[in-house]
C-alpha cells in the first residue's frame, strides 16, 4: 500500500513539528511549507528532516496561494496550520492577518476545489483548518461547538472567516473539510513572544541569575491550557473521522495567567512577588478575559482525552527552559544547534 501524502502549512511552528512528527510515526509522506526568509528558522523540525524520514520542505506563502505545490504532490490530506498567529500583532498588522490567516485558508479551499474538479486531485482528499478559542471573543464559558462566535481581535476575526469558509465549501462542494477549535495549546517548543513561554524563559533566566525581573500585562485573563502533542493527536483524528466535521478540543479546565505564573515560579522555588511586574502596554486594545472548552463532543465521537494536565504542562515547559538556558550559559556559541538536537517534549 502507498503511503500517504499529507501537505502541513506552518510546519516550522509548534504544532507543525509536533504534527509532523506524529505523521512520521505513522508511515507518512510528509510536506511541509514554509516562507523563503534570510535565517532558517527550521530549528523544531530538524531532527525529522532528512532524506529517509521522507519529510520535504517547500518555499511557499499563503499571501500567494500554493495551487502549484497542491497539484504536484496530490497529497491525501491537507493541515492548515499556518497563520499569523499572535492576537497582539494582529491588531499591529490586521490586513496582513486578515489575508494570511483568513484568505490563505480560502486559497487552498478554492484549489482543492479546482484541482478535484479538473482531475488533478482525488476527490478524498482531505482539508484541516487550524481554527481557534479566539474565535469565541468575550462569550461566556464554556464554551462549545454550539456556543455563539465574538471575536475582538483581527487574528479572531480572520479565524473566524476561516472556519466558515471551511464549512461553506463542505456543504457547497461536498468536500472533506472540517475545523479543529483548539483552545491554548503549550509546550517546550512554544515561541518566546507567547505569555507561557515568555514566563517559563524569563523565570529559568531568573534562577540562574541572568535576569532580575518579569513584565506581564493582563493577569486576570483566564486561558484553558493544554499540551500541543496531545491537540496533534487530535488534529489528525479529526482527519481521520468516517466524515467531515468541526470539533473543540479543550482540557476542560482554565487558570489565570498569574496562576501560571506562580505555578513557574513556585517550581523554581522563586518567590512571584519579589520578580514579576506589570505593565499596561502590554494589554491588548480588545481583551478576552475567559477561554474553557467543552470538549464533550471529540472525547464521545473520537475517544480523544489529553494526557497532559496543566502541572506536568508547567513542569515539562520549564524543565526544557532551565536546560536549554543553562546550556547557553556554559556554551554560547552553540545555542543556535541546541533546538535542533533536542526533541522538546513527550509525545
Amino acid at each position: 500500500m502507498a503511503k500517504k501524502k499529507a501537505i502541513i502549512t506552518g510546519i516550522t511552528g509548534q504544532d507543525g513539528s509536533y504534527l509532523s512528527e506524529w505523521l512520521l510515526s505513522k508511515g507518512y509522506e510528509v510536506h511541509g511549507i514554509i516562507r523563503r526568509a534570510s535565517s532558517l528558522n527550521t530549528a523544531r523540525i530538524d531532527p525529522y528532516f532528512d532524506p529517509e524520514s521522507k519529510n520535504f520542505l517547500h518555499y511557499g506563502d499563503l499571501a500567494d496561494g500554493i495551487d502549484n505545490l497542491i497539484f504536484e504532490i496530490k497529497p491525501d490530506e491537507i493541515y492548515n496550520l499556518g497563520a499569523m498567529s499572535h492576537v497582539k500583532v494582529s491588531f499591529d498588522v490586521p490586513v496582513y492577518t486578515g489575508d494570511v490567516t483568513g484568505l490563505g485558508a480560502t486559497r487552498i479551499l478554492d484549489a482543492i476545489r479546482r484541482g478535484i474538479e479538473n482531475g488533478i486531485l482525488d476527490p478524498g482528499v482531505k482539508y484541516y483548518q487550524a481554527s481557534s478559542s479566539e474565535m469565541f471573543g468575550t462569550t461566556e464559558p464554556p464554551q462549545s461547538e454550539n456556543s455563539p462566535f465574538n471575536p475582538v481581535s483581527p487574528y479572531g476575526c480572520a479565524k473566524l472567516y476561516a472556519y466558515h469558509m471551511t464549512r461553506a465549501y463542505r456543504k457547497g462542494y461536498k468536500m472533506f473539510a472540517s475545523n479543529g477549535i483548539l483552545f491554548n495549546h503549550e509546550s517546550p517548543r512554544r515561541g518566546f513572544n507567547f505569555v507561557t513561554k515568555k514566563i517559563t524563559k524569563t523565570a529559568c533566566r531568573i534562577k540562574l541569575g541572568v535576569q532580575d525581573s518579569l513584565t506581564l500585562g493582563n493577569l486576570s485573563a483566564l486561558r484553558d491550557w493544554g499540551f500541543s502533542g496531545d491537540y496533534v493527536r487530535a488534529i489528525w483524528m479529526i482527519l481521520q473521522h468516517n466524515e467531515p466535521d468541526d470539533f473543540v478540543v479543550s482540557t476542560g479546565e482554565y487558570h489565570t495567567v498569574k496562576e501560571f505564573a506562580e505555578k513557574v515560579f513556585e517550581y523554581l522555588d522563586l518567590d512571584f512577588g519579589k520578580y514579576v511586574r506589570y505593565d499596561k502596554s502590554y494589554e491588548r486594545p480588545n481583551e478576552v478575559p475567559a477561554l474553557l472548552g467543552d470538549s464533550s463532543k471529540i472525547k464521545k465521537v473520537l475517544k480523544w482525552k489529553p494526557t497532559v494536565d496543566f502541572n506536568m504542562l508547567v513542569k515539562m515547559m520549564v524543565d526544557a527552559d532551565l536546560e536549554y538556558e543553562k546550556f547557553i550559559l556554559n556554551s554560547p556559541s552553540q545555542a543556535i544547534f541546541f533546538d535542533a538536537k533536542k526533541k522538546g517534549g513527550k509525545k
